[in-house]
C-alpha cells in the first residue's frame, strides 16, 4: 500500500457511501439500513445493503461486499488506487505523490497505451473519411442526412478496405504486438496472423463520459456480415457499463434522456436539436447502463424500432429502468420504423410532439399484452384482467400500486373493488415467496451442522461491531491472537484497537485491504447474522458458548502448530487454563 493509513481512512471519512453508491444503485431506506437491486448479478428482490453506520455494502446473494472504495473498484473497474483518487478528488481531499506497486504501473501503464491506440485509430479513422478511399462512405453519410459538422461532432471515420492498414499504423507508431492486440482493434489467428477487425466500414468512434475513446463501432460498406460490429471488451470498454452519445447527452439541459437502439439514431436525433439521446451498445439493456442513466436524469424515453423486435427489447429494458427508480415512457414513431426514418420523413418538430405524448410504460406493456387476448371471450377476459393484476402487483409501494390500479381499471372497465382484491391477492403471494424461510447463519440453530472455525469466528467479530458494549465483558477472555486465519486475526486486531479506543469505524478497517477478495471476505464477516435471543441469561449463554468455541480452535491451532521448544509449550499450558477458566466462569451483561 503506497498511501497511508491515515490518507486513505480520511478519504473514506470524508465521502458517505450511500451517497456514492446511490449514484448507480436505486437505494431505499429499510430500517437502519438502505436496500436495492445488487449491480453485480441479476436479481428482482432487493438483497443489496448499504449500512450508512458502517460505511459499508453487502450482497446477501452474491456476496458482493465492501467500502466505498471496493464499490469503485468493483463497478468502474478501477485499480485501488484510481478508487482512491476518485474519491479523493470528489471530497477535495489533496492525495500525496508516493510510488506505486508494480502490478499497479503495469496495469495503469495497459490502460494507458490502449487509450493512446484508441485516439490514435479514431483520428486515423478521421482522416480515412476524408481521402479519396473514403469517398464512398463519406456519400453515403451525407445520403443518410448527416451534416459535415454533425460528422465532426461525433469523430466518424473510415476504416480502409485493406485487413491490414491500421495494423501496419499502428506498428510505425512503435506499438508492440500484444500492446496492440490488448486494444480489441485486431484480429488473430493461425491463418492471416494479426489483422485488422475493422475494415471497409464507416466507423463510429465511442467515448466514456469524459470524452475518452473507449471502443468503436463499425457499418460494413456494401454487402457483409455482420452488418454492424462492435469492439470486443477491454481493459478500457465494458459495453454493459457504457452508452453511446453520453458523453454529450450528460450535458443536455432536458430534464429526460432519449434511449434508441443504434448510432444513427442517436446522431440524427442530436443534428435534429435532441442532444439527450443515447443508445445502448449492439446489447440487450443492463442494470449497469440503467444505473449510469440514473446519474443524469430521472426519466427515460424509449425510441425502440416499431417492429417486432423492438417491441420486444422495450418490453425488456421498461423492468430493468423501473427497478433502477428511472420513470419511463414510450414514444410512437408510427408509420416509420424508428427515430432516422422519422425525423427524415416528419422533421422535429413532429418529434417533440411525440415526446409530449410519450406513453406512460405500464399502459405501453398492458397495451402489448392485451394483443394476446380475445376480451370478447369471457375467459381470454379473466384471463388478461388476472394478468393486469399480476403486473399492478409488482409495484412496491402501495400508493403507487392504487394509482395503476384505479387507471387500469378505469381504462379497461374493470370493477374497481374487483381488481384490488385480485391484486392484494397476488401482492400476498409475492409477500409470502419472499418471506419463504431461507437458510441463514445463527448461533442458536440445533438442525443445521456446528459452526465451524470461520463460522464462529465471524459471528464474535459481527457481535463485537455490533454490540461493543459487550467487549468489556469478554477482553478478558479473549484476544487477536485468537483468530487463527490471518486476514482474520488482522481484523481482530484493528477492531480491538478500536474497542479500546471506543471509536468503531468499519469502514477504516477495510481500508487496510486493497483485494477485492480480502475487502469481500472482511464485508462477510462483519454482515454474519446474529440470531435474535430474547432473554439476558439466553444472550449470555449464546456469548459464553461461543467464545469457548473460538478458544477451543484457538488452542488446537497452537497445539498443531507448536514447535517442540519451551515457549511452544508454555503457550498451550496458558491456553488450556484460559479456556478451563473460561468454563468456569459465569458470562454477565451487568
Amino acid at each position: 500500500m503506497y498511501y497511508s493509513d491515515e490518507i486513505i481512512e480520511e478519504v473514506i471519512g470524508r465521502n458517505d457511501i450511500v451517497d456514492i453508491i446511490s449514484g448507480y444503485v436505486h437505494l431505499k431506506k429499510k430500517g437502519s439500513n438502505y436496500f436495492g437491486l445488487c449491480p453485480f448479478h441479476n436479481e428482482k428482490s432487493p438483497s443489496f445493503s448499504v449500512s450508512q453506520p458502517k460505511q459499508m455494502y453487502y450482497c446477501f446473494g452474491c456476496g458482493a461486499g465492501g467500502s466505498a472504495l471496493t464499490f469503485l473498484m468493483q463497478y468502474e473497474n478501477y485499480s485501488f488506487k484510481e478508487a482512491l483518487e476518485a474519491l479523493a478528488d470528489r471530497a477535495g481531499v489533496k492525495l500525496p505523490e508516493e510510488g506505486r506497486t508494480v502490478r499497479e504501473r503495469r496495469q495503469e501503464l495497459l490502460k494507458s497505451k490502449i487509450l493512446e491506440i484508441n485516439k490514435l485509430a479514431a483520428n486515423y479513422f478521421y482522416y480515412q473519411l476524408r481521402r479519396e478511399q473514403g469517398k464512398g462512405a463519406y456519400i453515403y453519410l451525407c445520403n443518410r442526412g448527416l451534416k459535415e459538422e454533425t460528422m465532426k461532432g461525433f469523430g466518424l471515420g473510415y476504416a480502409n478496405k485493406y485487413s491490414d492498414d491500421l495494423y501496419r499504423y499502428l506498428k510505425q507508431k512503435g506499438y508492440d504486438d500484444e500492446t496492440i492486440r490488448e486494444s480489441g482493434l485486431m484480429n488473430v489467428d493461425e491463418k492471416h496472423g494479426m489483422y485488422d477487425k475493422f475494415w471497409n466500414r464507416v466507423i463510429f468512434p465511442i467515448m466514456d463520459v469524459n470524452n475518452k475513446v473507449i471502443g468503436f463501432g463499425g457499418r460494413v460498406m456494401g454487402e457483409g456480415s455482420p452488418k454492424y460490429l462492435n469492439s470486443p471488451e477491454t481493459k478500457v470498454f465494458d459495453k454493459g457499463r457504457n452508452l453511446y452519445g453520453l458523453n454529450r447527452a450528460r450535458r443536455s439541459k432536458r430534464n429526460h434522456q432519449i434511449l434508441c437502439e443504434g448510432y444513427m439514431d442517436v446522431i440524427a436525433l442530436h443534428q435534429a436539436g435532441f442532444d439527450q439521446a443515447v443508445a445502448s451498445l449492439g446489447t440487450a439493456l443492463t442494470h449497469g447502463q440503467a444505473s449510469l442513466m440514473k446519474r443524469y436524469t430521472e426519466e427515460v424515453l424509449l425510441t425502440y424500432d416499431s417492429d417486432e423486435a423492438g417491441t420486444k427489447a422495450a418490453l425488456r429494458a421498461i423492468p430493468i429502468l423501473r427497478e433502477g427508480g428511472i420513470i419511463t415512457k414510450v414514444i410512437h414513431m408510427e408509420p416509420y420504423k424508428d427515430p432516422d426514418e422519422f425525423i427524415k420523413h416528419l422533421g422535429a418538430e413532429e418529434f417533440e410532439k411525440r415526446i409530449a405524448k410519450a406513453e406512460n410504460s405500464f399502459f405501453f406493456e398492458l397495451r402489448i399484452l392485451e394483443q394476446g387476448f380475445q376480451l370478447k371471450d369471457p375467459q381470454e377476459k379473466t384471463k388478461f384482467h388476472n394478468q393486469v393484476a399480476k403486473k399492478i402487483a409488482q409495484f412496491e409501494e402501495e400508493i403507487e400500486r392504487e394509482n395503476y390500479l384505479q387507471a387500469a381499471a378505469e381504462k379497461y372497465h374493470i370493477g374497481f373493488e374487483q381488481l384490488r382484491r385480485l391484486v392484494n391477492t397476488y401482492v400476498a403471494k409475492e409477500q409470502w415467496t419472499k418471506e419463504a424461510p431461507k437458510p441463514k447463519s445463527g448461533m442458536t440453530k440445533k438442525k443445521e451442522k456446528p459452526e465451524g472455525r470461520s463460522q464462529s469466528q465471524k459471528l464474535l467479530l459481527t457481535w463485537m461491531m455490533e454490540e461493543p458494549n459487550i467487549y468489556p465483558v469478554i477482553r478478558g477472555y479473549i484476544g487477536p491472537e485468537d483468530f487463527t486465519e490471518n486476514l482474520y486475526k488482522t481484523v481482530a486486531q484493528q477492531l480491538f484497537d478500536q474497542l479500546e479506543q471506543g471509536d468503531i469505524n468499519p469502514g477504516a478497517i477495510m481500508s487496510h485491504f486493497e483485494g477485492e477478495e480480502e475487502q469481500r471476505e472482511v464485508a462477510s464477516m462483519f454482515h454474519t447474522h446474529l440470531e435474535e435471543l430474547n432473554s439476558k441469561t439466553e444472550r449470555e449463554k449464546a456469548l459464553k458458548d461461543l467464545l469457548i468455541k473460538v478458544k477451543k480452535y484457538s488452542l488446537e491451532q497452537k497445539t498443531k502448530d507448536a514447535s517442540e521448544g519451551l515457549k511452544g509449550i508454555e503457550k498451550i499450558v496458558e491456553g488450556k487454563k484460559a479456556l478451563e477458566a473460561l468454563q468456569n466462569t459465569h458470562i454477565s451483561f451487568d
